[in-house]
């Protein structure tokens, strides 16, 4: 399982989200220090979430990007170098909507 599927599964079960976009994006950072893992291998370094969870009613950015990196600690504290976060209820991400 990649890493990627891994992150999509283990949020999914912990927020049951309406939304959720798990990208990779390593291939941007090719080059830097954090972009090779410790294996030598390339790729599935550095992501970005979009998570829309009714989870995140009521509760602040902050504290919602904890609850994330508590999910994801496995892969947080492994092969992922970095990770970008965007956490919102469905009524936020209703008003992001154009």
């Amino acid at each position: 399982m990649s890493i990627a599927d891994s992150m999509r599964r283990k949020l999914t079960d912990a927020f049951a989200p309406a939304a959720l976009l798990v990208e990779d994006e390593s291939h941007r950072h090719a080059g830097h220090a954090g972009a090779t893992r410790a294996d030598g291998s390339q790729g599935e370094t550095h992501f970005q979430v979009r998570i829309v969870a009714a989870a995140f009613d009521g509760v602040g950015r902050v504290e919602r990007q904890r609850r994330v990196y508590a999910v994801l600690a496995e892969e947080l504290g492994g092969p992922v170098h970095a990770l970008s976060l965007v956490t919102l209820s469905p009524a936020e991400a209703a008003k992001a909507s154009p």
